[in-house]
């Protein structure tokens, strides 16, 4: 069974909210852990073909600029389908992330093999008490050491990489040993009032 800490983070950063209303991805970051090491990190820009607003210019801090040089989206997740394998995939509120995952995919007629969890529905579970659970709140709660970038996709990739191995560890603090990434999954779907149970039946 996969185990929690063999997965590919990911986070990008888009033009807006929904691939829907015609969006694009404009930076893929993503890091890849075996047994809770980084082995590999992915990086690039993406031109989504238009100009991006200047909202979101200031938010990342991604110019039209930067975008101009930088290859097509199609290109981009190409590679990254690559470097993806089969692996199963993490995002911090992955619902957008996997949005715009498939339908960059999509476009290109790519798939992947992986499943996703997401760290922000289990971080409202297993941190119940941190004031936001916000990426950025949840790692000053945690105490996790950061560089204080966030918005950029690798930076934001990296920190929830941090997150997420440190969700697991202390889940093995606990008594739970190598959680899956299946148990992972299940703690992201469980009630919050539940979750202390779901644990107790897990530990060992």
């Amino acid at each position: 069974m996969p185990q929690a800490n063999s997965v590919v983070v990911l986070d990008f950063e888009t033009t807006g909210l929904s691939p829907n209303l015609g969006d694009r991805a404009i930076e893929i970051g993503a890091v890849k852990l075996v047994d809770g090491e980084v082995v590999d990190s992915f990086q690039q820009l993406m031109n989504p073909g238009f100009r991006v607003s200047s909202f979101i210019e200031s938010y990342t801090g991604i110019t039209n600029n930067m975008l101009r040089t930088a290859p097509s989206c199609d290109e981009v997740m190409a590679s990254f389908s690559e470097f993806i394998a089969d692996d199963n995939l993490i995002a911090h509120n992955a619902s957008f992330d996997k949005r715009f995952l498939d339908a960059e995919l999509e476009r290109i007629n790519c798939g992947y093999a992986g499943e996703f969890a997401c760290s922000l529905l289990v971080a409202r579970r297993l941190i119940q008490e941190a004031p936001s659970h916000k990426l950025g709140e949840l790692v000053r709660y945690k105490n996790i050491d950061n560089d204080g970038v966030f918005h950029r996709a690798l930076a934001d990739a990296q920190m929830t990489a941090k997150l997420w191995l440190q969700m697991v560890e202390d889940l093995e603090l606990s008594g739970i040993v190598n959680p899956s990434f299946e148990f992972m999954q299940t703690v992201s779907k469980t009630a919050k009032g539940k979750v202390n149970l779901l644990l107790a039946k897990s530990r060992v």
